[in-house]
């Protein structure tokens, strides 16, 4: 029996520009990376089931490093190995611990489950409603918590990032119910944040990745309300729906295009996110343009969410 290939790509760069190299990784298809200091610098893995083409993975590096702000420089070195199946996916997914985010818990499908609003899919498949004895969970109140599961195919959507974060906090202050959009949907957290929140109201998400559509179809399914979500390929425009709440958690550069289209499409609050600090007045000055309300600001780290 052969044993199974995989493919690590392996970038050499400065060690500030680390976390713009993971996002870069996945952006480029990766299915984990990891992160290890050398000296001044660091080299972030990102494992691929195929062999990546190093052009593309160097586009995706730079466009990461243009929206970080820094230098193409730090870039330092390139390079594609292959390494024999020593299932580093397990040990990485071992080492995933559930994330909270006010009454949500972000949680890998393997994981025990704690105290959860809302139908979870079991392993046979059945929506099943699960309450454990976890100490946190009885600490919190069983109807506070709503578990989320999703599978880490693509970790910036795993809730673990600081845009999400944001995003789980707005909408937790901000959704009522009615209706709930979601721009640039990725694994679909947001969107069954909403779902779960209010099971009766209309939500629709949305992306320009047709894989990242049926990541997030799967991780709704998982969740026990693929029925509640309607998801399409596309992004926001004159066509979509107007909606009670809608996210956007994108990059500033994209945002800053699609604000015309965000704000004609909100009919209530617009929550923005994906937007480095140092970028919040490119942002702030088009939305002055556009004679948007004066944003509520949120920050988690170098991240910036605005609430409009």
């Amino acid at each position: 029996m052969n044993q199974r290939v995989w493919y690590a790509a392996e970038a050499i760069i400065a060690r500030e520009a680390s976390e713009a190299a993971g996002y870069g990784l996945m952006e480029a298809g990766a299915l984990g990376t990891e992160t290890r200091d050398v000296d001044t610098n660091a080299i972030v893995s990102g494992y691929f089931e195929t062999c990546p083409d190093i052009p593309i993975l160097r586009a995706a590096l730079e466009d990461a490093l243009r929206i970080y702000n820094l230098a193409l420089s730090s870039l330092i070195d390139l390079r594609v190995s292959e390494i024999a199946d020593r299932d580093w996916l397990a040990e990485w997914k071992k080492d995933w611990q559930p994330v909270e985010v006010g009454p949500f818990i972000i949680a890998p499908p393997w994981s025990e489950p704690r105290a959860v609003r809302g139908p979870v899919v079991d392993a046979t498949g059945s929506d099943t409603q699960v309450e454990s004895h976890d100490p946190l969970a009885t600490a919190r109140g069983s109807d506070t918590s709503i578990v989320i599961r999703i599978e880490p195919g693509m970790a910036f959507g795993t809730g673990t990032h600081e845009t999400t974060r944001l995003c789980l906090k707005a909408i937790e202050k901000h959704f009522r119910g009615g209706s709930f959009l979601d721009v640039g949907t990725g694994t679909s957290i947001l969107a069954i944040a909403a779902a779960k929140m209010f099971p009766d109201a209309r939500i629709e998400a949305c992306d320009t990745d047709a894989d990242a559509i049926q990541i997030a179809k799967e991780n709704a399914r998982l969740n026990g309300v693929r029925e509640q979500i309607t998801f399409r390929v596309g992004t926001v425009d004159e066509q979509t729906l107007s909606a009670d709440l809608v996210c956007a958690n994108l990059t500033a550069p994209v945002i800053v295009d699609l604000l015309p289209s965000l704000l004609g499409a909100s009919c209530g609050h617009l929550i923005l996110s994906g937007i480095l600090d140092s970028q919040m007045d490119l942002v702030q000055s088009r939305l002055l343009e556009l004679g948007a309300p004066t944003p509520e600001i949120d920050q988690d780290g170098e991240w910036i969410a605005l609430v409009i």
